[in-house]
């Protein structure tokens, strides 16, 4: 039996549907639902009589534990409302100069795209590298970071269409070696595979927690690394962004030294308390046990997909697959193929011209079974 198996109680979304979307919004578990509960019991029954050992304490908790998923400190973590946000304040906030180059790739979702376009008024150039099969070669980075003036790369840890995971360690090591900044949108990877920002060379990371990461819309991680904090220029300073931010009548703008300085003001701390209990649950199983039952999953999808020689989108091989399984059924366009898997009850979604699956650890093999018989 698959160690896994007693998850799946904590996901009542089993009992009426075949849920392969994750990639896109995620549904939440018990223990979300049971945290969110929480909150509003003691906002309801006791307003912020305990402010400062109920919400604050809780929001340090999941600060720490969200630094431990990723591989960070907690003093490099921020709370922002989306993975947009978190970009958003890494374009918006460094020095700038006409000429500058980010790059970045044409597979890229919109949030790691338009943050950067939105500098042409700045002289900031972008540059879409080609992605080639549904992935961006190794290559065509090494030579785009050695061009004059590159600032930063921009890109994804995986690709939100064909799934094709993006090479983080190698990446980074070849912005250390050209003095290019690295920020990396990270939504479709953590909560699913490893993530360790610091061994990976991560400067700037971005993911909400509404899709692999099982938690609510509207609360994302942001990571600034340490060695990097001060190259941002806070978009927007408020009450939270200083020490001693409790003490409202000595004005003043000494900025916190970590990541806590682009919380400007009054935090989602309902979507924190979500949060927190979402990623309570990956560590508690493990992101390499989630990881090795989504590529399983995965495998019997695939192997499933290649009998009925549907088209495979996503690349196989071990360093390039992810949780996403991208593919086309020949004679149907994938919108009609997606819309016809949900009316049987199996969730799947029509993007970058595939349909795309994408299972979790608590999903089972009779749900890739029913999606397989269905087609």
């Amino acid at each position: 039996m698959n160690p896994l198996s007693r998850t799946r109680a904590f996901f009542p979304v089993t009992e009426e549907i075949a849920y392969l979307n994750h990639a896109g919004v995620a549904p939440i578990s018990t223990r979300v639902e049971e945290a969110l509960a929480r909150f509003v019991s003691e906002a309801t029954r006791r307003g912020a009589l305990h402010y400062d050992r109920f919400y604050d304490a809780e929001v340090e908790r999941v600060r720490n534990r969200a630094a431990t998923l990723l591989g960070a400190r907690p003093e490099e973590i921020a709370f922002t409302k989306n993975t947009t946000e978190g970009i958003g304040l890494v374009a918006a906030g460094l020095d700038w100069s006409p000429g500058d180059r980010v790059v970045t790739c044409d597979l890229e979702y919109p949030s790691n795209v338009y943050p950067w376009w939105n500098l042409q008024r700045l002289g900031v150039e972008t540059t879409l590298l080609p992605g080639q099969d549904g992935r961006l070669p190794l290559e065509a980075v090494e030579t785009a970071l050695h061009e004059p003036r590159t600032r930063l790369l921009a890109l994804s840890s995986v690709e939100f269409g064909s799934g094709a995971r993006n090479d983080l360690e190698a990446l980074g090591r070849l912005c250390a070696q050209t003095g290019v900044l690295f920020c990396v949108d990270g939504i479709q990877s953590i909560g699913c595979l490893p993530m360790d920002v610091s061994s990976s060379g991560i400067d700037f990371l971005a993911a909400d927690g509404h899709k692999w990461m099982l938690s609510v819309e509207g609360c994302a991680l942001f990571y600034c690394a340490t060695r990097v904090i001060d190259a941002i220029h806070p978009r927007v300073v408020g009450w939270r962004s200083v020490t001693d931010n409790t003490n409202f009548d000595d004005y003043h703008l000494n900025l916190q030294s970590g990541a806590g300085r682009f919380e400007e003001g009054t935090p989602n701390t309902p979507g924190i308390f979500a949060l927190g209990a979402a990623i309570d649950l990956l560590l508690e199983i493990g992101v390499e046990e989630i990881e090795a039952r989504v590529l399983e999953l995965n495998d019997r999808l695939v192997d499933g997909l290649q009998e009925k020689r549907a088209h495979l989108r996503s690349p196989l091989g071990d360093s390039d697959r992810s949780g996403i399984v991208s593919f086309t059924v020949a004679g149907e366009e994938p919108r009609r193929t997606a819309a016809r898997l949900r009316r049987e009850g199996i969730f799947v979604i029509e993007r970058r011209g595939g349909v795309r699956a994408s299972p979790h650890f608590y999903n089972d093999d009779d749900e890739i079974d029913r999606l397989l018989r269905a087609l």
